[in-house]
């Protein structure tokens, strides 16, 4: 068994340079494909549905966005609870949306934020990856949530966009609204998320931008802002399971409390599925165009590089046959050779891009949807052995195949 191991060994330092470029050129397209699967793993996690400690997302039933009545937030938040027996949430958020910019006269996405207004204690509860923090990260940022409690024209920013905004933590500045038009909030940064998906998102206290509005009607003779009547886009709840998701909507939308406007209520996996359709054509070229087109490429690449190999190496595979070798020993031979450089090939070109990718980059930033950051999985430290496998053997099969067929009495003929 040595001996063959020695002769695979043997038969890739032949020629360095071609196995170097095909090592190389694998490792460049399992990388590909791995950031691309990447991706596509996060999103198929966030549409699946979840049998417990699940999240509901309460919208307006009828308009694009939502738009619900402030009234609307302690009954939702209470699944429409009314009676001891009644079902309760285990948890409940509200989202009022901001959009403002730091320069009226030339908005750009560097100087704009778009913001959560929120109660700032759910930032720990109710954010997904937030609301998983252990240890010192988790002590650090709930010491900033509770800056934003005790400061209400507080903010929370994340690194990217404090970093486009050229601002730093401590200074002030003046939000121009442009969703919530001359509706200007003049707020303090009082920390950062931790580094996630939430790199170019910010957080305002909901009780701040719900006093703007206030002040707005008192500023214009008792005239209310266009979106005071309706300033709630979202209300989530946490339920424990399926059933209890169940009776928080049969409750919701069986009250007449929330008919005018009326409002819907979906699991979260159903909800950003919903909003993912309009990215429909480039999640499909994704998983059935982009990614099978790479495998097939790198195959391809394999099969080139034994292919040229095998011809090369015709004499010594008739030489061989004479002395005894069997044609599926050469074949295991030829396939071996392809095998180790596609399995070794693939594990390195993986390991290299999950560190590289989450240490070194900190994720793949990409906008998808709202999320703008995703993450190698530790499952692709063994995707990539998996391409290299499968790919090596569908690239090297006929190639081998050649070599097992080998006549001996044609290749001497053709010497002679």
């Amino acid at each position: 068994m040595w001996k063959f191991a020695l002769l695979v060994l043997q038969n890739l330092g032949r020629n360095p340079l071609r196995t170097t470029l095909t090592v190389l050129g694998t490792m460049v397209l399992v990388a590909v494909v791995t950031l691309v699967w990447s991706i596509l793993d996060f999103l198929d996690k966030q549409t699946a549905e979840k049998s417990n400690n699940l999240k509901a997302i309460i919208t307006e039933r009828w308009r694009a966005p939502s738009q619900m009545p402030y009234s609307y937030v302690r009954g939702l938040s209470e699944a429409g609870a009314t009676e001891p027996d009644d079902f309760r949430p285990l948890d409940s958020m509200t989202w009022a949306f901001y959009g403002g910019t730091i320069d009226p006269k030339n908005r750009t996405r560097e100087n704009s934020v778009f913001a959560f207004c929120m109660e700032p204690e759910k930032l720990l509860t109710m954010m997904d990856e937030l609301d998983e923090m252990q240890g010192e990260p988790k002590a650090e940022f709930a010491a900033t949530v509770e800056k934003l409690k005790q400061n209400r024209r507080g903010i929370i920013v994340g690194r990217e966009l404090l970093a486009n905004l050229n601002k730093r933590v401590g200074e002030r500045m003046v939000l121009y609204g442009f969703n919530y038009k001359d509706i200007n909030l003049e707020v303090e940064i009082v920390g950062l998320f931790p580094d996630s998906r939430y790199n170019k998102s910010s957080a305002i206290n909901i009780e701040y931008l719900l006093s703007a509005l206030d002040s707005y009607k008192r500023e214009h003779n008792g005239t209310p802002h266009p979106l005071a009547a309706n300033p709630v886009n979202i209300v989530w709840l946490r339920v424990p399971d399926m059933a209890g998701y169940q009776r928080a909507s049969d409750q919701i939308l069986n009250s007449p409390s929330f008919s005018n406007p009326a409002v819907k209520i979906e699991t979260l996996a159903s909800g950003v599925g919903a909003f993912l359709e309009s990215f429909r054509d480039i999640i499909f070229g994704m998983r059935f165009l982009l990614a099978p087109a790479i495998i097939a490429t790198l195959a391809l690449v394999i099969s080139n590089a034994i292919g040229i190999s095998v011809r090369e190496r015709q004499m010594e595979f008739a030489v061989m046959k004479v002395l005894g070798f069997r044609p599926n020993q050469l074949l295991g031979l030829v396939l071996v050779e392809s095998l180790l450089v596609g399995t070794l090939a693939g594990f390195a070109s993986a390991a290299l891009t999950y560190f590289i990718t989450n240490d070194y980059f900190g994720g793949i930033n990409i906008q998808i949807a709202f999320f703008s950051k995703f993450y190698i999985p530790q499952a692709a430290l063994w995707w990539g052995p998996l391409m290299g496998v499968g790919t090596a053997l569908a690239g090297s099969f006929l190639p081998a195949w050649t070599a097992r067929s080998v006549k001996v009495s044609d290749v001497f003929a053709k010497v002679a």
